[in-house]
């Protein structure tokens, strides 16, 4: 079943066009995103049932002009057969003001056009059950029954919570050349559990992600005897003796190590503003030969997984990491202009009222040849770490920080049964990837974050990888 196409944004498509024959009058480039993004929320906890919109809601228009040295923009929600001629005249008055304005007390760069090319085509990709034809009531009760099933398991729940979300995602892309649609569905469910015991409280939660819509709540409701369990272990667990271990590192907190050390990292963007060490390491060891690692929406199907950029750029697969070399970044329209590079795809927009930065898509270790009861087999003494909550990086001078829900101790080759818990990696980047020697052959991903540019301008990412065995600071 594809995705819901907008009838809104095909309706309103010719006085798009007309707004951009308007404005070439004045600009040697016009382009313009249409956005119409809508889904909605389902949370099922022991207070509450609520249904309430994504937070990424969206439906509006930005514009992009050219005056024949830089670009500006305009965002505006509404378009229609009576106010084109009236809303053209307010884009050309206040963008050449602001212009105006600017260059009386800044010094604006220059850029080259943006060279089109005549073409049309349109992206649509669908899943087994659209979310719209499954009543609200019914998507509810499928949660509380997964929640009532886990309740039931122990006495020790003071908390189960589950969660489904969805997002429809429509945009249309226009030049006087181009013409660009893209219609695709993506969905996220989470679990979170809190466990209480002798006045000692723990948490855990799973998520599950990606190009999928209802079906996605089979998964929610699959093994979760399993996460009930795994939260109730947490409870015994310990505070981990800081100090350096060599540990395996499951494909969820792969996936975190490389969004923050070569995801933000390699943001060209931040090249510009010399906010990056990794723009003087292209070309260089940064990680073991072992490793390999891409961003791209076409890299994988999964949440991020657009066919075109905010900016109208076809989506590719950046390699940034080829056997351990930094080869190169991700970027936006502009960034690649400034620093004479092709664009990657990665120029994304919070909504249709934000600029367009370098963003990080679908982020990935590659998979090795490894086993992963072979990897286990050969830490003398470590962990396996497991399960993601947050992490920080530092794009200038490559520190790393990432905080982890569980380490699972390992000696001579075996589990211990012992736990600890919380886990936080702290390091340099390059000493974390260099100390690599194994990978496994398995990769997964996970798309149930979203990713922040600094404390804003969010948008929707996955990451992931296989199995690393790797030597890092644990505390």
């Amino acid at each position: 079943m594809r995705a819901q196409n907008s009838v809104y944004l095909n309706t309103i498509k010719p006085y798009l066009k007309q707004l951009i024959d308007i404005l070439y009058e004045d600009f040697q480039y016009v382009s313009i995103l249409a956005t119409d993004c809508k889904g909605k929320k389902y949370v099922v906890s022991q207070n509450s049932n609520s249904i309430e919109p994504n937070m990424l809601n969206e439906r509006g228009f930005v514009v992009k002009v050219y005056n024949g040295k830089s670009y500006s923009e305009y965002s505006f929600n509404e378009i229609n057969k009576e106010n084109i001629l009236e809303l053209a005249h307010k884009i050309k008055s206040e963008i050449k003001d602001t212009h105006n304005n600017f260059q009386e007390n800044f010094n604006i760069r220059e850029y080259d056009i943006i060279k089109e090319a005549r073409d049309t085509r349109t992206f649509e990709k669908g899943v087994k059950i659209h979310p719209i034809v499954v009543k609200e009531s019914d998507i509810i009760e499928a949660l509380n029954d997964s929640r009532k099933k886990g309740i039931e398991l122990s006495s020790l729940i003071k908390e189960l919570k589950l969660v489904y979300e969805y997002l429809n995602i429509n945009k249309l892309f226009l030049t006087s050349q181009t013409e660009f649609f893209q219609s695709y569905l993506y969905s996220v469910g989470m679990r979170l559990c809190v466990v209480e015991k002798d006045g000692k409280v723990k948490y855990d939660y799973e998520s599950f992600s990606g190009l999928k819509g209802i079906e996605l709540l089979e998964e929610l409701d699959k093994d979760i005897e399993n996460f009930i369990n795994n939260t109730i272990e947490l409870l015994d667990s310990m505070p981990m003796v800081p100090g350096y271990y060599d540990v395996i590192c499951s494909p969820d907190v792969s996936g975190l190590i490389a969004h923050e050390a070569f995801g933000h990292g390699v943001e060209m963007d931040m090249f510009v503003k010399e906010r990056a060490k990794a723009k003087n390491e292209i070309g260089n060891y940064v990680a073991s030969e072992l490793v390999n690692m891409y961003d791209g929406a076409l890299g994988m199907e999964h949440v991020a997984s657009y066919s075109f950029d905010d900016e109208g750029n076809l989506a590719s697969n950046t390699k940034i990491i080829d056997k351990g070399i930094l080869k190169e970044g991700i970027s936006d329209e502009i960034s690649a202009m400034e620093l004479g590079t092709k664009p990657t795809g990665n120029g994304r927009r919070e909504s249709f009222k934000r600029k367009a930065y370098s963003r990080m898509s679908n982020t990935y270790f590659c998979p090795g040849d490894s086993e992963l009861d072979e990897m286990i087999n050969s830490i003398e003494y470590g962990f396996l770490l497991e399960g993601v909550q947050s992490g920080m990086e530092d794009p200038k001078n490559w520190g790393i920080q990432c905080i982890v829900t569980k380490a699972k101790e390992i000696k001579n080759g075996k589990f211990t049964g012992k736990i600890y818990s919380p886990i936080i990696i702290t390091g340099y980047v390059p000493d974390v990837l260099k100390s690599i020697t194994m990978i496994s052959r398995d990769l997964a991903m996970d798309g149930a974050g979203i990713c922040g540019k600094g404390y804003k301008e969010y948008v929707k990412v996955s990451s992931g990888g296989p199995y690393i065995k790797a030597k890092v600071r644990l505390g």
